[in-house]
């Protein structure tokens, strides 16, 4: 990538870089390239698509309501599931459930 493509990335990243880092991301985001290209050398013609690791099949619940889950659904204040959900929360701020950042 040249300086240009570089800048414009970091720019519609919302990344601010410093005196010198221009450099180093171009040498970084190379040899990420060239390793796409080893990666995409490598036939893999013979394997199935996967669309998880392990190959395992996932097994989910029924979706299906619960008599908790409709009362709330109409607008009901059932305490005791809310604060069942609550205490199952990994990370709370106050009463919000804190959620990892996707991207």
């Amino acid at each position: 990538m040249d300086h240009a493509e570089l800048m414009l990335t970091a720019e519609l990243a919302a990344i601010r870089l410093k005196d010198g880092e221009l450099e180093r991301l171009g040498v970084e985001v190379d040899r990420m390239l060239e390793y796409f290209d080893v990666m995409d050398s490598v036939d893999v013609s013979s394997f199935e698509p996967t669309t998880h690791a392990s190959g395992q099949c996932v097994s989910l619940r029924p979706d299906v309501p619960s008599e908790g889950d409709v009362a709330l659904a109409a607008g009901g204040r059932d305490a005791a599931s809310i604060e069942s959900m609550l205490d199952q929360a990994g990370d709370l701020e106050g009463r919000l459930i804190v959620i990892p950042n996707v991207l």
